[in-house]
């Protein structure tokens, strides 16, 4: 490692990909970034370029070559994470069609039909994970019953950072935590021949590629790979865990003094809500929700539950003052708006007025999987505004964060927060509120490129092990807890059994509503 000091991680998410570069203590010293592009379909096909995702990829190891000097001299190592779930097909000559995203719904009669069969349980108690649309599972037997040609067509069924890996080093693989919640077992981190049989997929075994753990084994940058980036051929590259636990793992999931009672939560555009556990303590609910999602440390496992919508929420009621705003002649910017969000919840009173935030075109997926959910608001009157309104949407992220931890056992002791929802303090003391637990905030700017370069540090030996590693780039970054406030407790305790009382009486009606939307002669 003579004269390499630099480790990058890469976070190819939903809607930007991102290149960052670390010294090897963890501090960050770059980073480039290139807006993703995906396409939503009215079949509730949500699909991505294979090829474009790489260029993007490149173009963004390249922009950090820009930013810092003699950046292929001085790397050390790289890794990379990505979206989860979704299914990326490879075939002999390269891409099967362009890859299906876990916003894709195209799955959810599949879904349904596969949630019912006898062996579904069984398939649960291995993976830890809930059915649902998103999931490469699910998505290839729906594949396999409707669109065969597509798996006839493949040699492996990747998913989007084992795709930017295959390219970066020219290795079909994927990671342990995707390949247990999909296929295998989180217990010892390996495809389960029952849960394959689970999914009708046992035929399309061979479509699964072998599992490579990052923290023990990289394998070279290529010739090729090093042309389109920039970077060194040989340097080593590390396959990152699935996107949700890389974050986690960088803001501080796992680790520090209050190790066994802290929880991590994402806010951003969706909601991932994750514990660390050891394999051993994993709480299955009866409902089959969530997902069991693999550390990249030995024993340790994260409990998951994910809503699909988090600050989408937020866009869309803001988004509404702004199209009222506009017709009226008076554009606003969506970043006017966000700067007014506390002083909207400043006006308003807590716990007044329920709302779902289930906003999303493929309904929800945590605690619960229905794909017809809708978002709503409960408990309007005449005398409330747009100001109650706002506050009703942020305080249903609140409550569907404390929905999804309670799925998962006792409500953490502590919470530390990562996303958008993050920079507001109005909107932390409302989650901390809605949990009864002290908020942690991370300095971290970007925790999911950060917990890749991790595996990549412990890779190549720059750390003994991964609790070496955090305490070194994750500790000294949490922000001191900000306590809840007693009055909002309160009311977020009474307000909770009505969020839960109106979520459970809903389904009939979004029943309803999705066969009333239907097209004729659906």
């Amino acid at each position: 490692m003579s004269g390499t000091d630099i480790l990058i991680g890469i976070d190819a998410g939903t809607s930007v990909i991102k290149a960052v570069a670390f010294d090897l203590a963890g501090r960050q010293l770059a980073a480039a970034a290139v807006a993703n592009r995906y396409h939503m379909g009215r079949d509730g096909a949500a699909t991505q370029s294979l090829p474009q995702t790489w260029a993007d990829c490149a173009a963004a190891l390249r922009g950090l070559g820009e930013k810092v000097p003699h950046l292929a001299a001085r790397t050390a190592a790289l890794s990379v994470t990505a979206q989860g779930d979704g299914t990326w097909l490879v075939g002999r000559d390269g891409p099967v069609g362009d890859a299906w995203l876990w916003l894709d719904a195209r799955a959810a009669p599949t879904v349904q039909a596969l949630a019912g069969h006898p062996q579904n349980r069984a398939r649960f108690e291995a993976t830890g994970t809930g059915l649902n649309t998103c999931q490469q599972g699910s998505q290839m037997a729906h594949m396999d019953a409707h669109f065969p040609e597509l798996l006839d067509g493949a040699e492996v069924a990747l998913h989007c950072k084992d795709w930017l890996y295959l390219n970066l080093t020219g290795v079909r693989a994927t990671d342990p935590s995707e390949a247990s919640f999909t296929f295998g077992n989180f217990r010892d981190r390996q495809y389960d021949p029952l849960v394959i049989e689970a999914l009708g997929l046992g035929h399309r075994r061979n479509l699964l590629p072998q599992i490579v753990d990052g923290t023990r084994q990289t394998s070279p940058l290529t010739p090729e790979a090093a042309a389109a980036t920039g970077l060194r051929a040989g340097t080593p590259v590390s396959l990152g865990y699935v996107d949700m636990v890389m974050t986690a793992l960088g803001a501080g999931v796992y680790g520090g003094q209050a190790a066994g009672d802290i929880a991590c939560s994402t806010v951003g555009s969706t909601g991932v809500h994750l514990r660390a556990v050891r394999a051993e303590d994993v709480h299955l609910n009866a409902q089959g929700t969530g997902y069991v999602i693999c550390l990249p440390v030995p024993g340790i496992v994260t409990q998951v539950q994910t809503n699909m919508a988090a600050t989408l929420n937020l866009d869309w009621i803001l988004g509404v003052a702004a199209d009222l705003l506009s017709d009226m002649g008076q554009p606003v910017t969506h970043r006017d708006l966000v700067a007014r969000i506390d002083g909207w919840l400043a006006q308003s009173r807590p716990g007044q007025i329920v709302y779902h935030p289930y906003i999303s075109d493929a309904g929800e997926r945590g605690p619960f999987v229905n794909a017809d959910a809708r978002a709503g608001f409960v408990g309007l009157s005449a005398g409330h505004r747009y100001p109650d309104l706002v506050r009703a949407v942020a305080e249903g992220l609140g409550m569907a964060m404390r929905d999804c931890y309670a799925a998962m056992g006792p409500l953490p002791g502590e919470l530390r927060l990562t996303g958008g929802a993050a920079r507001s303090g109005a909107l932390r003391a409302i989650l901390s509120a809605a949990l009864n637990a002290p908020v942690r905030v991370s300095a971290r700017d970007e925790a999911g490129a950060a917990g890749a370069a991790m595996m990549a540090a412990v890779a190549i030996g720059a750390y003994p092990d991964m609790d070496a590693c955090i305490a070194e780039w994750v500790t000294p970054l949490l922000g001191a807890a900000e306590p809840p406030e007693p009055g909002l407790v309160a009311a977020y305790d009474r307000l909770f059994p009505a969020f839960s009382a109106a979520r459970q009486a809903l389904p009939p009606a979004w029943d309803a509503l999705a066969q009333a939307r239907a097209p004729k002669g659906d």
